[in-house]
């Protein structure tokens, strides 16, 4: 399963902030906007920190993308 913050960085365009802006207001370090413009997995405390600061909800800004689109398996097994 893989994750993508796409629907961040374009709230972050939406609100032009700069990353650097981003990072002051959450807390979060550099490293760490790093893994999400590379859409790596980061703690929920990380996500948890830009909700809370951004104002906005976890599906607001992740996306999980399964590695098995859904219905693909069952259809495999013949269901």
């Amino acid at each position: 399963m893989a994750v993508s913050y796409k629907k961040l960085f374009k709230m972050l365009i939406d609100r032009d902030m700069k990353k650097k802006d981003f990072r002051e207001l959450t807390g979060i370090s550099s490293n760490t906007v790093t893994k999400l413009a590379k859409n790596e997995n980061v703690t929920m405390e990380v996500i948890e920190k830009i909700c809370i600061h951004m104002g906005c909800t976890v599906d607001e800004i992740v996306d999980i993308i399964p590695d098995d689109p859904i219905g693909e398996n069952a259809e495999k097994m013949g269901k």
